[in-house]
């Protein structure tokens, strides 16, 4: 297949000659990953005047699942710590854990019984401050996961609430009287399946869950629960965490006025229940933005602290999320890619959307993968696995890289009874459980793939005996060698942390654009397709060398004229200085 490519306009790249001058020394930082490669003031590459975390990739842990170190077949944070020297080999900045506060683990720490310590499976208080410091000594950010939204109703804030209709904490939580025929208020759906509203035999009222029944709705509404959990933010912003992904921030508030939520007529048998309405009034109300500002304001009593908002909504809704001013979160994740049609158009689409609906100075993010969705190997296939990571790491934005994605893991297909999730055996049968996105680390092929000494507590991946960080460190050609390149590219080069963005028009399965700055230019070329592809352009003058190839065997191939592409093959060329294009 060719495609003919046309450039906006006539541009300047890099001086080929001073490409292969640059060649050895950008092969040597991604040898070694872990070097700083932040360019001086004065040279070429000048540092660029932007916070950490504009310039950070961000890898995030499922702490139950990424290493073990006790034996008792449940990740810790000792684990964690023993693995930094890894984190910071392939290249990463900061890493994000999912929770680790004190938890029943319904929901496996998503219901938290206490905001300000550790649940004993991961450690103590100790073990954490232990593993901050180590990651800020070997350079890296470490992000929370704060889960403002809802509690466990184990926490003494709900006990108290529940306890009687008269206890100062009452109105901590979303209680309301029954319907006049004895039901639930209304006929707001709980994700989890069923009625979004439990009731009290005690008090004689409902209270209302967005999730599991024992995880009760904090009601934001209520200035001293904010007050609150702006506490908890500075208890651990005091110890030096350095920010924190907020869970379902976009639900924080429910309508006073408790409206039905209207049906979706668009809902159809084998879609999730909770899709049966559309949640007008139990998320995204506009009054939510001051309540998210106010949690900026806390972030900002500390330096270089960063706030990101977990957010699935469309993209001219997610955007509101900056805030006005961009006083809203630093970051609202951008889900996109999660449920993208994984062909070239479509992709070329959404990222054209998403740049244009960023406000002016709202900085962009991409997510590939997460704890509650399927793993992108899983959801297009190992080769174009590589293609992703590619899109992930040249895009303009801070990526988000889940545990496990950098060698490939794949979704372990578990049996009835290895089914851990609460949404799975609440709702069975609509592939909607989240174990198989979650399941233990592949380190190396021994029988636990080195997580644990013991049987895990959700069973590994199939293929954990040979794709394992062990194996994939030693083929220059695995995935894993790819994001380490990718990765150091990214660090060494700042066209590629925070260069512009400008597409490259293209036909059919190619995905082509262009990351500029101060006189640099990179191309990224992305065939998605399964057959052989080449670009032309107008003039041999078009040039460059070949940076990082998705399939390992092309790094400093000169390009001359064309790029030729074969199936399922990603490309990043640097560009030649005094090379033009049509």
């Amino acid at each position: 297949m060719r495609i003919d490519a046309h450039w906006s306009r006539t541009f300047d790249v890099p001086n080929l000659t001073r490409v292969g001058m640059q060649s050895s020394a950008i092969s040597d930082r991604l040898r070694a990953p872990q070097r700083d490669t932040a360019p001086a003031k004065g040279n070429a590459h000048a540092a660029i005047e932007s916070a950490w975390w504009q310039r950070a990739i961000i890898y995030q842990i499922y702490p139950r699942s990424f290493q073990d170190s006790n034996d008792d077949g449940i990740g810790d944070l000792p684990g964690i710590e023993r693995r930094l020297p890894y984190l910071k080999e392939l290249g990463v900045n900061a890493i994000w854990l999912s929770p680790i506060f004190p938890s029943p683990q319904r929901d496996f720490g998503y219901d938290i019984s206490n905001y300000t310590d550790i649940d004993p499976i991961f450690g103590t208080l100790r073990d954490f401050d232990r593993l901050l410091t180590a990651a800020h000594k070997q350079g890296l950010k470490l992000l929370l996961d704060l889960v403002p939204n809802h509690t466990s109703d184990q926490h003494s804030w709900f006990r108290a609430s529940r306890s009687s209709r008269s206890d100062p904490k009452r109105d901590w939580y979303i209680w309301h009287d029954p319907a006049p025929d004895g039901g639930p208020p209304n006929n707001w759906l709980s994700q989890f399946g069923g009625s979004a509203w439990e009731f009290d035999a005690v008090t004689g009222q409902y209270y209302y869950h967005a999730f599991l029944r024992e995880q009760p709705d904090l009601n934001w509404r209520n200035p001293s629960v904010r007050r609150a959990i702006h506490d908890v933010m500075r208890f651990w912003l005091a110890r030096g965490v350095d920010g924190f992904r907020v869970d379902v921030i976009w639900q924080l508030l429910k309508d006073q006025q408790f409206r039905n939520n209207p049906v979706n007529p668009h809902w159809t048998p084998g879609q999730p229940p909770s899709d049966q309405l559309i949640p007008l009034y139990t998320a995204d109300l506009p009054e939510v933005h001051d309540v998210i500002a106010e949690l900026r304001r806390v972030i900002n009593e500390f330096d270089e602290r960063v706030l990101i908002g977990e957010i699935y909504l469309p993209i001219e809704r997610l955007v509101a999320y900056y805030g006005r001013d961009l006083t809203g979160v630093h970051l609202p994740f951008n889900f996109a890619l999660l449920s993208a049609r994984w062909n070239a158009r479509a992709l070329a689409a959404l990222v054209d959307e998403y740049e244009a609906a960023l406000p002016a100075g709202g900085w962009p993010n991409w997510v590939l993968s997460n704890h509650d969705r399927p793993r992108v190997a899983a959801r297009v296939g190992t080769r174009q696995a590589r293609l992703a990571a590619m899109l992930l790491l040249t895009l303009r934005g801070t990526p988000t890289i889940y545990y496990g994605d950098e060698i490939g893991l794949s979704e372990a297909a578990l049996t009835p009874d290895q089914i851990r999730d609460p949404l799975e055996h609440n709702i069975p049968g609509l592939g909607i459980g989240r174990d198989g996105a979650r399941t233990p680390m592949h380190w190396d092929g021994s029988t636990n793939a080195g997580f644990s000494d013991r049987e895990p507590w959700l069973p590994l991946a199939p293929d954990h005996r040979a794709e394992n960080v062990a194996n994939q460190l030693h083929d220059e050609t695995s995935i894993l060698n790819l994001y380490r390149r990718l990765i150091a590219a990214r660090r060494a080069m700042p066209v590629l942390s925070v260069g512009s963005y400008r597409p490259v028009a293209a036909q059919g399965d190619l995905l082509l654009f262009l990351r500029e700055h101060a006189g640099d230019r990179v191309l990224v070329a992305l065939n998605l397709g399964d057959e052989a592809a080449t670009v032309e352009f107008a003039s041999d003058q078009f040039r460059g060398q070949i940076l990082v190839s998705a399939l390992g065997d092309r790094d400093e191939e000169p390009v001359r004229g064309r790029v030729d592409l074969r199936a399922s093959e990603g490309l990043v060329i640097v560009l030649a200085r005094d090379a033009t294009a049509p």
